[in-house]
């Protein structure tokens, strides 16, 4: 990936830490996003710019669009082109450590979820897209989940709603791009050991993983390896896909 630049959003931590990390060690030169955590986006830039690499971190909002913009138009700048995107950033709100059923939840808790983990996608692509068509190259990977195709009694109705739609999303995304040599799929993990799970109660952890056959909760890392690969020259032909990841947990 030696002169790719890739922007990988929601960066300090979980998947995509792990992503920036793994597309990095291939050679991209990495765009780092969140919308707070700047130590932490430091320290991985230092670890990526250790590596070789340039590297810049982004303080931005991706559920405000005029963020967004910005954000493009001086990764623009900074780096001169944007080959690759992941849409990673997604919020799954809990309250104790369990979710909200759908008749207690907030009006504004659904809106704001809605509009960080589909909005944003939508936000990023949008303003992306076209400086991938006019290098006639990209790839684009949705941060979908195994909520967004079967019930999960983990997440809240927000949180499922928004996976499904990426999935939707990546599908339309894909058939409009592919014309251009962008090849925009969707990964859809399940129940991974990241910061995330840790805001979820032990004991609804623990009955998800007697449901996973591999007997254990995948990393942060195995879905960046998926990553790694749909974004590469390796993949000149997957396109509009959704692949699973969960250890056998929704086998369809």
């Amino acid at each position: 990936m030696k002169g790719r630049v890739a922007l990988v959003t929601g960066a300090a931590r979980g998947f995509g830490r792990a992503t920036a990390l793994e597309l990095a060690a291939q050679g991209a030169d990495i765009a780092v996003n969140d919308c707070a955590r700047e130590r932490e986006l430091g320290d991985l830039v230092k670890r990526i710019e250790g590596q070789g690499n340039r590297a810049k971190a982004y303080i931005a909002d991706i559920s405000r669009r005029e963020e967004v913009g910005k954000m493009v138009a001086n990764i623009k700048k900074d780096f001169g082109r944007i080959d690759i995107l992941i849409n990673n950033v997604g919020i799954s709100p809990k309250h104790n450590g369990v979710k909200k059923k759908i008749y207690e939840m907030d009006f504004e808790e659904w809106e704001k979820v809605i509009q960080v983990n589909l909005n944003g996608a939508f936000y990023c692509t949008r303003y992306i897209a076209p400086l991938m068509i006019e290098n006639r190259w990209g790839r684009i990977v949705n941060m979908s989940s195994m909520a967004g195709r079967v019930y999960s009694p983990v997440p809240g109705a927000h949180y499922c709603a928004s996976k499904a739609g990426l999935i939707g999303f990546t599908r339309v995304c894909a058939a409009e791009l592919a014309p251009y040599n962008i090849l925009v799929n969707a990964v859809a993990p399940g129940r991974m050991e990241t910061a995330m799970m840790k805001d979820t109660a032990d004991e609804v952890n623990q009955e998800s993983l007697r449901t996973i056959p591999l007997g254990k909760f995948g990393k942060a890392e195995d879905v960046a390896k998926l990553i790694k690969f749909l974004v590469s020259d390796e993949n000149c032909y997957l396109v509009g896909a959704t692949i699973d990841i969960n250890g056998g947990r929704a086998i369809l």
